[in-house]
Order: structure tokens, then C-alpha cells, then sequence
């Protein structure tokens, strides 16, 4: 305990009753939660009777590694997830009261929104399939069911909404499958309707603690009441100045109701940084001081004052692009020692802004990744694999079953597979239930009958296998023999016109496999490439949860390459230089008073709106540990026509000295080029 200060120890010391613990951006909000749970074992309480409730897998990867770090083995028996993990274990533990089998399935994005257009006779597009998503899923972070919705209708659209959303449940009761909203909304009803439940739970789980709470939604934090009951022993650290999560269901009234619905409450402010200087702190506390407060804090450091916050105006994003690849090449040319290409991030407020930057990078030489792109597992490739582990594993998830069926194709048509879904329907079944029944020869040629039998008894045989396989070695001989049976390395092949991309798909394949086999032997590697070893699983076990995880590995996080990310990815991340860019009216703020691609509310608040687009801008300077670069363009691409800009309000709401916030743009830029020109000179000397 002895590198905290003095509001850290009182919060880790804070075990009894429930605890708010404000922590204003860089306090060492982990630090706090891994000491905290170290404290609660020093005191007595049992590891597997501590919850550290995390939003991301990468999060409670570092948080259990930093917690191994402080108290060793016994780490590994506090339960340490994601809010959805949780939800997870809770549903398969009690889901059988709610009628849901524990081999249920878990639909991913692209698997709702394809049952959702079904719902609607298959006549809809996808744009307003994704429409329906986003709405559904409000209602249901609001704790609605469909009965719900439909009582609450305000119109026509809403109730044609509402019936599409009771066809989509009960879709999901046919397939055994529930949606990422259906994890934190099925614990709930357990919790809430069945006393022996929430006992059980209420008894497991002597303290939890919930990081970044200010972006839990409505259902999220009735979760946590139940889990916690009136004896009320938890920790909730959070910072209402970077709830920027909004659009996505995350209210900051959860923290509004907490002093009501807890009146022990005692409320622990962190408000020194240790990530940025003086200078950057003070932009962004002049800032973010126009929102109203909910818990009134100021940052401040220790770490001097630093280099002045600077404005750049640039005449297009072209220009900005140019620009933000010079300084990079200047600064590394400059400082000593010199800085590695992942200290520097550009960050921006939508992805489409990125297409300059990257441009502009490759013309520099400078290696870049781009944050927040396409999911490992959202890779058609691994899609496929998955669609046939969750089929091993619920044979009544149709959306898996007519994707493992036709990938790779085994000549079973689409006229064969319509003919067996109306005979699902008819008789109640599910599409892989209805393979075995004694009536479906007489609707069925024998062909087709002879292909659907043989797909359905390799899968039975797979599912006997998978189950059976242990370790890492067994799991990976078994995966690549089923690859091979499948001849799934060949369909890419033919799949493909250019031999180069097929094998990059292959080698995505290999190392799923590879990555599978690691888990199933016991081994789990964390953000920093770390191995820990945990317990053998089979390889069903392991397939059970994949649907949670978002990537193969964090170990990219290590690469030496500058980082360009939105704002909204940024969130929990920090770089020594840091380029804040495109920060004109009406992307940063966004458009306030327009539509923004998505359907608004007509009773949406403009002005809360606008206390959260200042909040993102909060969360982009604060990402900055040791210089700051924020950018705007007289001029902008919008379509194909070219419109002119403001700087963004925010920009004098950080109340920058005028003198040392602005340069002579031409003579910085020539000196800039100059340093470019140098650069590049000595590496073809080089």
C-alpha cells in the first residue's frame, strides 16, 4: 500500500457498505480495484467471494494479471470478467428457470440482424434490420420485453416494432439462443422473479466491484443491486466526466439514483493524475467545467507543466493529414532519447476521418495500425467455424445450423434446406431435429434425404469427439483432422480468386486453431503476451464462450506503430504525444442539429447531447501524457462537395494562452518540411 495516496488508501480501506470511488482520468483507478481486492482477502474474505466486473475482455485480462501480480495464485479464484461473462455463467448456472437450456446459444451481431429481417417476410434491407437492432436493444437496456414495448408504443412504427420484436423472441426461444442484451437481461429476471437465485448469488458474492460504472446501462445497474441486496457491499469506480457511452444505452442517472437507492453511501474522489502535465490537465478541466457536476473534482499533477497545449488551423484534411505525419517524423528526429512510433496517436471523432492520416503515413513511411477495425472473429472464415461449434453445442440454433450446412458447400440446395425449414415449422422442431424424424422421407427426395442424414450424424460424431478432447495437444490434433475431413482449406481456395488472399484466410484458420488448443490446455495469454496456465478444458467447454470474446490477442497493443483510433476506441488508453484532429463544428461537436444517420428521438435533449460530444473531447486530452496537438480545417470534404468549417467551440473552452497555443502555420510547416526532407535524405543515404 505504500505507492498510494491518501484518497486511494481511504478507498481501498473502504470495504464495508457501498463505496463510490470517483476517478477522474490517470488516478490509477486499477491500481485501486487490484489493491482492493488484495485488502478484502488480508481481511478475510474468500477469492471466489470477490467480483471485479469489467466492460472488456482486455480490461479484465490486465485486471487479473495485475491482481496476480499482488496476491499469486489466488488470483485466479476472484471472478474477474466482463458484466456479459458474468451474465453467461448466472444464465447457465440458473437459465433452466427461464426455460433455456445451458448449452443455449449466443448470437452475434450479424446473426440478429439476419433473424430480424427474417421476421419481417425477408422483403426488409439490412440498413433497416440494423435500424430495428439498435431499437430493440434500447428497449431492452431499458429492461422491456415485448409485451413491454408494445404498452409503451407511441405510434405506429413503434408497435409495427414492437410485434417484430415478440416474433424475434420467440425466434430465439425456437433456436435455444439469446443476444448480447438477453446476458444482462435474463440474470435480472432470475434474480428478480426467484428468491433461491438471488440467495444464492447474494451469498456467493461478498463484494463486488464495478469499474468504469458511469457507462452501465438501466438493466446493468439493477443487475448489480441484486446481486449485492441490502447489505449493499460494493465498489463502483467511475468518472461521470468520461461517460461518453450514451448512444449505446450508458446513463449517468445510475449514478444520480446511487446516493438515493444507497444513502450509506460514501464517496471517494481521485483527482490526482498521473499520466499528463499541468498544461494538458488544465485544457481539459477548462473544458469539461461548463457541464453541470454530479460529484464537482478538479485534476491536478505533479508532473510539471510541460510543453503548451497547441492549436493548428489547416486548410483541408489533406493538409492536416501532412501536417500530422510531419510532426511525428520531427519530434522523433528531435528528442532524445528518441520516442518509438507507438508513443504518437491520432485521434479523431469518426472512422472516415482516417483515410487521409493513413494516406498521408504510407507517403512518410510510418507504420500504423488502425484501432477498433475488423474483429478477428468477425472474419467470414472464423464466422464458419463457429457456426459449427455452436451447433455442436445447441443443435436447435437454426442461424448456426443453415451456416455449417452450406460452409463448405456438400450439394444439399437451397430448395432441399427450404423443404426442411417448413417442416421444422410444421412440426415444432428445430431444422437439425427435424433431420431424424421418421415423416421427413415423405417430403424429401433420397438424395437429398441421404446428404441431410450424413451432415447430421458427422456433426453428432464431432459433438462426441469435441466433448471428449482434452488439452492442448489432443485439441489442436483434432481441430486440424476436422478441418481436413471438412476440406475446409481447399473451399477457401476455390472460394478465391487470388491465391495470396486465400492464404491469408488459411493462416487466420491455423491460428484460430492454435488459439482454441491454447485454452482448452490450460493456457490464456494476457495483454502482454504473458502465458498463465489455468484449468484443462475440453474442447466443447472452450467453444461454449466464444461468442464473448472479441480477439484472438492483445499482444498488438505492442507493436512499434503510430495508433490512429476514434475518440469512443481511445476510452482507457494513453500515448506521450497525442494529435487530436478534425476538431471543427459538426464533427466534434457532432451535428447537434441534424440527423446523424440514425433515426433520433424526437424528444432528444440538444443540450445533453452536447455535454457528451464535450465530455468525448475530455476523454481525447486527457489520452495525452506529455504533448498535446489539437487540429481543425478551414475546409472540409462532405460528399463530393467541399464546405467550410468553424473551429469547434471547444477550442476556446480550453482557454489557451493565445501565445503559446498558436504558431505561424507557414513557418512551423517549413521548418517541418525541411526536418521531412532531412529525414528522408538520410534514409536513402542509409
Amino acid at each position: 500500500m505504500s505507492g498510494l495516496n491518501r484518497a486511494q488508501l481511504q478507498a481501498v480501506y473502504c470495504t464495508q457498505g457501498p463505496c463510490l470511488v470517483l476517478a477522474g482520468a490517470g488516478s490509477g483507478k486499477t491500481r485501486v480495484i487490484t489493491h482492493k481486492i488484495a485488502h478484502l482477502i488480508e481481511q478475510g474474505l474468500p477469492p471466489k467471494s470477490i467480483a471485479a466486473i469489467t466492460f472488456t475482455n482486455k480490461a479484465a485480462a490486465e485486471m487479473r494479471e495485475r491482481a496476480g501480480g499482488l496476491i499469486g495464485r489466488r488470483a485466479k479464484d476472484v471472478i474477474i470478467s466482463t458484466f456479459h461473462a458474468l451474465g453467461v455463467r448466472m444464465a447457465r448456472e440458473d437459465g433452466q428457470l427461464l426455460g433455456l437450456k445451458p448449452n443455449f446459444s449466443i448470437l452475434d451481431s450479424q446473426d440478429v440482424a439476419s433473424i430480424l429481417k427474417d421476421c419481417a417476410g425477408g422483403t426488409t434491407d439490412l440498413a433497416t434490420a440494423r435500424q430495428w437492432q439498435w431499437d430493440i436493444s434500447a428497449w431492452k437496456n431499458q429492461g422491456w420485453d415485448a409485451a413491454q414495448a408494445l404498452a409503451q408504443a407511441q405510434d405506429e412504427h413503434q408497435r409495427s416494432l414492437a410485434l417484430i420484436m415478440q416474433r424475434y423472441e420467440e425466434r430465439l426461444t425456437a433456436y435455444q439462443s439469446v443476444d448480447f442484451d438477453d446476458l444482462i437481461g435474463i440474470p435480472m429476471r432470475l434474480l428478480r422473479g426467484h428468491e433461491q437465485v438471488r440467495e444464492k448469488w447474494q451469498r456467493l458474492l461478498g463484494h463486488v466491484l464495478v469499474d468504469e460504472y458511469q457507462d452501465t446501462n438501466a438493466t446493468q445497474y439493477e443487475l448489480l443491486k441484486l446481486l449485492v441486496g441490502e447489505t449493499g457491499n460494493f465498489t463502483a469506480v467511475g468518472d461521470d466526466d468520461q461517460s461518453i457511452y450514451g448512444w449505446r444505452g450508458a446513463t449517468l442517472d445510475n449514478l444520480k439514483k446511487l446516493p438515493q437507492d444507497f444513502p450509506q453511501l460514501q464517496v471517494i474522489k481521485l483527482e490526482q493524475n498521473y499520466r499528463s502535465t499541468s498544461a494538458i490537465l488544465r485544457a481539459a478541466n477548462n473544458v469539461i467545467g461548463p457541464n453541470p457536476k454530479l460529484f464537482p473534482k478538479t485534476l491536478f499533477s505533479e508532473l510539471g507543466e510541460g510543453e503548451p497545449v497547441r492549436i493548428q488551423d489547416c486548410d483541408n484534411e489533406e493538409h492536416e493529414a501532412e501536417r500530422a505525419a510531419a510532426r511525428i517524423l520531427s519530434l522523433r528526429a528531435s528528442a532524445n532519447p528518441q520516442p518509438a512510433w507507438k508513443d504518437f496517436a491520432i485521434l479523431y471523432r469518426a472512422n472516415h476521418q482516417a483515410k487521409p492520416f493513413e494516406k498521408a503515413l504510407r507517403k512518410a513511411n510510418i507504420p500504423y495500425k488502425v484501432s477498433g477495425g475488423t474483429s478477428f472473429f468477425d472474419r467470414a472464415e472464423i464466422k464458419d467455424l463457429c457456426a459449427w461449434f455452436r451447433l455442436w453445442m445447441n443443435p436447435d440454433d437454426d442461424p448456426a445450423f443453415l451456416r455449417a450446412i452450406t460452409t463448405p458447400k456438400r450439394g444439399i440446395g437451397h430448395t432441399t434446406l427450404g423443404k426442411l425449414g417448413e417442416f421444422a415449422t410444421q412440426h415444432k422442431t428445430s431444422m437439425f431435429g427435424a433431420l431424424f424424424s421418421q415423416m421427413l422421407p415423405a417430403v424429401l427426395p433420397k438424395k437429398a434425404l441421404e446428404g441431410l442424414l450424413e451432415f447430421g450424424r458427422s456433426v453428432n460424431d464431432q459433438e462426441y469427439r469435441a466433448r471428449h478432447t482434452l488439452g492442448h495437444e489432443a485439441s489442436r490434433s483434432f481441430l486440424l483432422d476436422w478441418l481436413q475431413e471438412l476440406g475446409y482449406e481447399q473451399y477457401l481456395y476455390d472460394s478465391e480468386d487470388s491465391e495470396t488472399v486465400a492464404a491469408a484466410r488459411w493462416s487466420n484458420v491455423l491460428e484460430f486453431c492454435d488459439w482454441m488448443a491454447q485454452r482448452a490446455g490450460g493456457q490464456i495469454e494476457d495483454a502482454a503476451g504473458t502465458t498463465t496456465q489455468t484449468t484443462v478444458k475440453s474442447l466443447l467447454e472452450v467453444a461454449q464462450n466464444i461468442a464473448l470474446l472479441s480477439t484472438i490477442s492483445e499482444r498488438e497493443q505492442d507493436q512499434d506503430m503510430v495508433v490512429l483510433s476514434t475518440l469512443h476506441a481511445s476510452k482507457g488508453l494513453e500515448w506521450p504525444h497525442v494529435q487530436l484532429v478534425g476538431v471543427s463544428e459538426g464533427m466534434l461537436p457532432f451535428k447537434l442539429n441534424d440527423d446523424d444517420g440514425r433515426q433520433q428521438k424526437v424528444s432528444e435533449d440538444i443540450a445533453a447531447r452536447l455535454q457528451e460530444e464535450r465530455r468525448l473531447m475530455y476523454v481525447g486530452i486527457t489520452r495525452a501524457q506529455r504533448s498535446l496537438v489539437v487540429s481543425w480545417t478551414r475546409r472540409r470534404k462532405k460528399g463530393r462537395d467541399t464546405v467550410q468549417c468553424q473551429p469547434s467551440r471547444f477550442i476556446a473552452e480550453m482557454q489557451l494562452d493565445a501565445a503559446t497555443a498558436r504558431e505561424d502555420p507557414r513557418e512551423k510547416l517549413r521548418k517541418l518540411r525541411e526536418e521531412f526532407a532531412a529525414r528522408a535524405a538520410a534514409r536513402k543515404v542509409g
